[in-house]
């Protein structure tokens, strides 16, 4: 590796993210406050849970008793569209960004100026936190439009001072050649696209080394520590995860930074973070919950305790860090990912956790939900191998090794099928489909049975 894990990269915001933790968590109630009396004054579906809980000002709430106010989600995002709970004047508004949403129900998130700026300020501690500075070269493969990471990143590199290189995604080819002919040193993408340039850099005769890569920053979908190794060691770079959803700003809302000991600092000061369980209550430090994200500072479309559906861990500040921030794990899997099959809970991130721990997997697979018989569904899991670590009979005792690990990890049975290298289908620019379900016709990929 090019960038040992023990160097401590420098604060671009020295005051916000070291700050003493009791002088942030002042600053944190000072701003829950206003923030309640804004949306208090502003009307909508806030100001009436709100009123219906009791709050009547801002003073009325205090961070020690958050959990106990009422909380937002996507659904009534998607009951008010396209903007039913913007809090800013049409006027303020400068820019506008989204996902497109399930069943094909957007979601579209107006911004102000001063949205964008606190975008800026975020991401631009995230990749100061990837060792990345004013003499750095930023290459973004992030997609740009409505999805904010391209964008985001592009920010994030320009308040830095860095060099940003807006590549998107796509054109593989063109994108090795940038990170030749510029010497980037961050490269910025989702795992799955890490994975993809990697490939094409090893079958393209290029070795790691000749590359100027000293980290990454990789987001928009759950990765594991198997595809950060793979990642590593094709790139020749640090892998770090970075976590943000267009709701709460996009990407920047928490990272990884080269001290933070594989969690994700937060960007408290501007987003007030809380784990909790199916029943909305918080857990302990070290528990699995429900993220919710109160945006302390928003102003186009600001939200008190919103639920994200994603599951992580929360934890306090890396230890002798100069960072204060809390952090939290990397994504353990969705709450509406959760597969429950014959009885079992199983999240998608433990079955990649076994695939991606064999050398011999390559990171291609797909989960599939089988249930075409209701009455006995079954857990299918397509993957293939390393073209040069699998041949003739050594496929059949992969799939039996893979089977036996699987139960041992989820407590039930499942169908392996192990496909020929490029049998499961590649996502060159997006995010990878790694979960699918099956109800009856065609499988979802060839060769599944």
């Amino acid at each position: 590796m090019t960038v040992e894990h023990s160097v401590v990269p420098h604060l671009v915001d020295p005051g916000a993210e070291g700050a003493n933790p009791e002088r942030r968590r002042e600053l944190q109630q000072h701003r829950l406050r206003t923030l309640v009396d804004r949306l208090l004054a502003g009307g909508g579906i806030q100001a009436e849970r709100l009123r219906a809980a009791g709050v009547r000002q801002g003073l009325d709430v205090s961070l020690g008793d958050l959990h106990r106010l009422p909380t937002v989600s996507k659904p009534d995002l998607w009951e008010h569209y396209p903007f039913g709970l913007r809090l800013a004047p049409e006027t303020d508004i400068v820019c506008v960004h989204g996902s497109s949403g399930t069943g094909g129900r957007p979601t579209l998130i107006p911004y102000t100026a001063h949205d964008l700026d606190v975008w800026a300020q975020v991401m631009a501690r995230a990749l100061g936190g990837a060792g990345a500075t004013r003499t750095s070269i930023i290459h973004c493969a992030y997609g740009y439009g409505l999805f904010t990471g391209g964008l985001g990143v592009h920010h994030g590199a320009i308040r830095l001072g860095a060099t940003v290189v807006p590549m998107s995604g796509g054109m593989t080819d063109r994108q090795l050649r940038m990170l030749m002919d510029l010497r980037a040193d961050v490269l910025c993408c989702t795992p799955s696209y890490a994975i993809h340039l990697g490939e094409a850099l090893r079958a393209s005769g290029v070795a790691p080394e000749e590359l100027a890569l000293r980290a990454g920053v990789f987001g928009a979908e759950p990765w594991t520590d198997g595809m950060r190794a793979q990642i590593e060691q094709s790139l020749g770079l640090r892998a770090l995860d970075i976590y943000g959803l267009s709701e709460v700003i996009g990407p920047g809302v928490a990272c990884e930074s080269l001290d933070s000991e594989g969690m994700l600092n937060v960007a408290e000061d501007h987003f007030y973070v809380e784990a909790v369980d199916d029943e909305g209550r918080p857990v302990p430090d070290g528990t699995p919950g429900e993220l919710v994200f109160t945006t302390l500072t928003k102003t186009g479309m600001p939200l008190l305790r919103y639920r994200t559906g994603d599951i992580a861990r929360l934890a306090g500040p890396a230890p002798g860090s100069p960072r204060t921030l809390r952090r939290m794990s990397r994504l353990l899997g969705r709450r509406d990912d959760m597969l429950v099959v014959r009885g079992v809970n199983v999240f998608p991130s433990e079955i990649e956790a076994v695939l991606l721990s064999d050398e011999r997997v390559a990171p291609h697979y797909l989960v599939v939900e089988d249930r075409r018989d209701p009455a006995r569904p079954e857990l299918r899991i397509a993957v293939e191998p390393f073209a040069d670590s699998v041949a003739g009979d050594a496929a059949e005792a992969l799939r039996r090794d893979l089977v036996g690990r699987l139960r041992e990890r989820l407590g039930i049975g499942c169908v392996v099928t192990v496909l020929p290298p490029g049998g499961v289908p590649r996502s060159e620019t997006g995010k990878a489909r790694r979960l699918a379900r099956w109800t009856g016709g065609e499988p979802p990929v060839r060769g599944l049975g």
